[in-house]
């Protein structure tokens, strides 16, 4: 029977934590002084070049490399449901427990970098030799799995698992970087097991840099293999080669290792689990299941896309750490990045299709986010719009002919002067099932429920979208004082609402009300000019920018999820945790109601009816902020 981590999670044992723990993102400062010296011996004219001290530090570039392009695809194909084995989501706590994968790259780097001017015979080595190549798979194959199995073992007993290995054990579904979490002195133990093969070739002359390069990639491929949640070793492998299930393990057979904590203990050689009867009975059908498991339909999608060239990293298939934060841009890392971010938007501008960054389920509803990989600036060309338009109808169509039965336009998705707020689609087909949903109904709401009691005077500034003129109508029949800064903007909005106005719109020059709703085109002349202490609230999808320390920002129309709200673990752009876009929230409550008319165009829903049956639903309005950040 699975036993419980948590009750024994509680007794960490010496060196549980990382040496440089303290210094948290600072912890590469480390590597600068042997990154100095490195580069130092490579000046001294007189001496002979190390090829093998050369690549030290690109290898450990390339390792970093490897384990992300894991973590992305892992990501990837267990949001499309593709071979995915355990349907269970992950959650921040996760993810922040796992954010530090690369301690145990660090970690190599530093002892081999030791290893390489300290252990005879570490330095100067040659690129390929292969008896060296022959004897660390012999070595791997006997003494390190069978070791590895017995230590494996050890680390479930009750005194050791409850101070060590517990730490790995509480990723139940696992990703590719659970393979690498462990505490500290975990991973000197693994490095000992790991160096029997690289010390013995090391000792024997017998080392080459491609057989030491290729052993440690080896280790990372199976152990991101082990962990990534999907099956991908075909069945016909095992039929044309009987005997290979005993020297290769399948993600799925290290799976149930962490759903039943007491079988499956080897390495990446099932071998010993066979001989020491700790084989899980389970392991073939899993493995057969996953296999057969094929690609989830969602119920609802949402429809987003790209905003900046550096917004790739915040997606959830990018940076898993930088995804479970608010995304704020140009910070100096990404910089740090250029090259890859340069990479990124070449590619797509040759891959322009719309692909699957996440998966959530909500009660029996599954939700997923489609991306369009477009960037804001794009979406604002001229010359760019049917492209744009083009690839929305396409995701539109494909959706429909994967039974969805609600899209929600997020972002600039929906864009009046891209296509009126996706009207334009449904002109076009009239008959489609999938219900268009741009969630302006629920965006009203918000920001209504959003304005302080008591409040009898708003100012209303900002591009008169649909959502503008409809909370500029809704707050006149509440006999609240629309006040609006611009001409231009208060004769469209008076000759839009006309009597029904009820005398509450007025033209105003002053700054001095203390409740703002604002959107895109608020300038900074204009915000510096509000009274201190002013409630800025947002009804645009982007939010603006913050200029005053004095006054208070909202956010951008957005809700709390429910506990029930299942598999969240990044952000959604520029929101807090567990925080949702009403344009997303939209799509989901649509879909719960099993409502029939879109919601796109140039109508909108009832406001009220979204409103109770969004909070009806389990989905919180957000505090206003009314004290200011010190």
């Amino acid at each position: 029977m699975p036993y419980s981590y948590l009750s024994m999670a509680s007794k960490p044992g010496i060196l549980t934590d990382w040496p440089w723990k303290p210094l948290g993102s600072f912890k590469y400062i480390l590597l600068v002084p042997l990154i100095t010296e490195h580069i130092y011996s490579f000046m001294e004219k007189d001496e002979d070049i190390d090829v093998s001290k050369l690549v030290l530090f690109p290898f450990m570039l390339w390792r970093m490399l490897h384990n992300q392009l894991w973590i992305s695809l892992s990501r990837y194909l267990t949001a499309k449901g593709t071979n995915k084995i355990v349907d269970k989501g992950i959650e921040f706590d996760q993810v922040d427990r796992e954010r530090d994968w690369d301690d145990q790259i660090m970690f190599n780097a530093i002892l081999f970098y030791w290893g390489n001017k300290y252990v005879p015979g570490g330095s100067h080595l040659p690129f390929w030799r292969l008896d060296g190549v022959i004897i660390t798979m012999l070595l791997h194959a006997g003494p390190v799995e069978f070791l590895y199995y017995w230590l494996h073992r050890a680390l479930h007993h009750h005194y050791l698992y409850s101070r060590y290995h517990s730490h790995h054990h509480s990723s139940i579904v696992t990703e590719p970087i659970t393979s690498v979490i462990h505490p500290f002195a975990e991973h000197i133990a693994y490095f000992l097991l790991f160096a029997i093969p690289i010390l013995t070739t090391v000792l024997t002359g017998t080392v080459s840099i491609v057989a030491l390069a290729a052993y440690i990639t080896y280790l990372d491929f199976m152990n991101n293999m082990g962990h990534c949640n999907f099956e991908l070793i075909p069945s016909w492998l095992f039929t044309l080669i009987p005997p290979l299930k005993y020297i290769i393990y399948t993600p799925s057979f290290h799976s149930l290792h962490h759903v039943q904590f007491r079988t499956n203990y080897s390495l990446f050689m099932p071998f010993y689990d066979y001989i020491y009867g700790t084989m899980d009975k389970s392991s073939d059908t899993l493995y057969e299941k996953s296999l057969r498991r094929k690609e989830e339909s969602p119920h609802v999608v949402h429809l987003t896309h790209l905003t900046t060239p550096e917004s790739i990293y915040h997606l959830r298939l990018g940076f898993a750490s930088f995804a479970s934060k608010p995304y704020t841009p140009s910070t100096w890392h990404m910089w740090l990045l250029w090259p890859v971010t340069l990479c990124s938007m070449m590619l797509t501008w040759i891959y322009c299709f719309t692909f699957v960054v996440e998966s959530n389920r909500f009660h029996n509803i599954r939700l997923q986010t489609w991306t369009i990989p477009k960037y804001n600036i794009q979406y604002r060309s001229k010359s760019q719009k049917q492209l744009t338009n083009n690839l929305i109808e396409e995701a539109i169509l494909e959706a429909e002919e994967k039974g969805v039965r609600v899209l929600s336009l997020g972002l600039m998705n929906q864009a009046e002067e891209l296509n009126m707020y996706g009207g334009v689609f449904i002109q076009k087909h009239p008959q489609l099932k999938v219900k268009l949903v741009d969630g302006s109904s629920l965006a009203v709401a918000v920001v209504l429920n959003s304005i302080p009691k008591g409040t009898t005077q708003v100012v209303l500034r900002g591009k008169l979208t649909k959502v503008a003129c409809a909370l500029a109508f809704t707050l006149c029949q509440k006999r609240i004082q629309v006040s609006v800064l611009r001409e231009d903007e208060y004769e469209k909005l008076d000759k839009l609402l006309g009597t029904k106005s009820e005398g509450k719109l007025v033209l105003s020059k002053s700054y001095t009300c203390k409740t703002w709703l604002v959107g895109d085109g608020l300038s900074e002349v204009e915000q510096k000019k509000a009274s201190k202490g002013t409630l800025f609230i947002p009804f645009s999808q982007f939010p603006p920018k913050k200029l005053r320390t004095d006054c208070f920002y909202h956010t951008t129309p957005a809700m709390q999820t429910p506990l029930a709200f299942e598999n969240v673990d990044s952000c959604e752009n520029w929101l807090p945790r567990r925080v949702m876009s009403v344009w997303r929230i939209a799509g989901l409550v649509h879909a719960l109601k099993g409502w029939e008319e879109h919601e796109c165009g140039y109508t909108t829903s009832n406001i009220e009816k979204v409103w109770e049956a969004t909070v009806k639903h389990g989905f919180q309005p957000l505090r206003v902020p009314t004290h200011l950040k010190s």
